[in-house]
């Protein structure tokens, strides 16, 4: 089970990667199995010295029974207190940073979510980008027809 953020790529520069842990209930498990996790509006904030994912939508498990379920609830991000303070001067430090979630997926039993410290693109920067994607699907495309003949 893998589980992507498709605007991650286009709208953010990757400053440094972490593996975190998510404090989960056993039917929101159950909805993030089933592929039921948007991580397209998400992003992490630091509140009293801990982490939490702000904004990440786990809708409601067909299943479960949860009155008054909240979908886009924070919930806490489980890391070592070494990259937590780490993750805190370079967010103070740095400039213009942000935690954003990339993806998440599964490791044995467990659920992680793999999250970035980025710096948004402007504009220009995302046309850049997507101006040489294109480029470089049509030079796969002319190396395909080259190769036919």
């Amino acid at each position: 089970m893998r589980i992507v953020n498709r605007h991650f790529k286009r709208s953010y520069q990757e400053v440094e990667k972490y593996e975190a842990g998510i404090v989960l209930t056993g039917p929101e498990v159950k909805a993030i199995r089933a592929g039921n996790l948007l991580l397209e509006k998400a992003f992490g904030k630091l509140i009293g010295g801990q982490l939490y994912l702000v904004n990440a939508q786990i809708h409601k498990y067909q299943y479960g029974n949860q009155e008054n379920y909240d979908p886009t609830k924070q919930r806490k991000l489980l890391l070592h207190r070494k990259e937590l303070t780490r993750m805190a001067t370079k967010l103070q430090t740095g400039g213009r940073l942000t935690i954003v979630p990339m993806e998440c997926y599964t490791k044995g039993r467990r659920i992680k979510l793999s999250i970035a410290l980025a710096r948004g693109r402007g504009e220009i920067a995302k046309k850049k980008l997507e101006r040489a994607e294109d480029m470089k699907r049509e030079e796969k495309i002319e190396m395909k027809e080259f190769m036919k003949k």
